[in-house]
């Protein structure tokens, strides 16, 4: 019979929530250092093995770092946004990951970041994202130019986040831009050679700012609405074609058919 009673966590782990309480209750910044090993022996009543354990797991989770030598002990460590989202990716790598799940949340979170960032971004951050336009505003001369363009076109939506008030929408909103870049079947579509229908996506990249301009929060979510609805099945339909899926277009699936027989025969 199974027990109702919660199962006991590990003594490091609740030292180790104990420390990120102080970290916060205390206020302490990047740099600052944690109590020296004996005094943290002494204030969780914990042996010296358990201390280095908890210290070892805070290490490995980037928040803090340890020294040794004069001067030396556990210091705060700022996590940055990029190991951050390395680690969340990590968790995610052996799962299967679709452009449709990542479109699933882009549709809903990147208009509701780009209403967040309108009334922070400042006429630099208009130049900035007109910037990036200019990036892919036009073919590219060689696969390199198509890469860096293709990349560009996700920056866009990362300067908009940038803005957002909300620092937990910006970074999700980011970290589904990095899945793009980095997820293999995305890679492969971003490679290929095929001509690329991106002015109306840059349509919609130029309405974006000027609803956000004139402080349009309506339009501004419709009109991103829109173009994720849009990028998401440009994606699914580069998707289909690299892997020679024709089985929902009844056009290209009988011109499937002619290839095929040509080849056979």
């Amino acid at each position: 019979m199974e027990s109702d009673q919660p199962l006991r966590r590990k003594r490091t782990d609740e030292i180790v929530d104990a420390i990120k309480r102080t970290i916060v209750e205390h206020g302490l910044q990047p740099g600052d250092r944690l109590p020296q090993e004996r005094e943290l022996i002494e204030q969780f009543a914990a042996s010296k093995g358990t201390i280095r354990e908890a210290l070892k797991a805070l290490e490995v989770q980037g928040l803090i770092r340890t020294r040794t030598g004069p001067g030396g002990g556990a210091f705060i460590e700022r996590m940055s946004e990029q190991r951050a989202m390395s680690l969340l990716s990590n968790f995610l790598f052996a799962k299967e990951i679709s452009i449709a799940d990542i479109y699933a949340l882009r549709k809903v979170l990147e208009p509701l970041t780009a209403v967040s960032a309108m009334a922070n971004i400042e006429e630099a951050g208009y130049r900035r994202l007109a910037d990036i336009i200019a990036i892919y505003d036009h073919e590219p001369a060689d696969a390199q130019e198509r890469w860096d363009q293709r990349m560009a076109e996700l920056d866009f939506h990362s300067v908009v986040a940038e803005y957002a008030d909300n620092a937990l929408l910006a970074f999700t909103c980011r970290f589904l831009q990095r899945l793009l870049k980095e997820q293999a079947v995305c890679r492969d579509i971003y490679r290929q050679p095929r001509p690329v229908l991106r002015q109306r996506g840059i349509a919609y990249q130029r309405e974006l700012i000027a609803a956000m301009r004139r402080g349009d929060a309506d339009a501004v979510h419709t009109i991103m609405s829109d173009h994720m609805a849009y990028a998401e099945q440009a994606m699914l339909d580069l998707q289909a074609e690299l892997q020679g899926d024709f089985l929902h277009d009844p056009v290209a699936r009988g011109q499937g058919e002619v290839r095929r027989r040509a080849t056979i025969g």
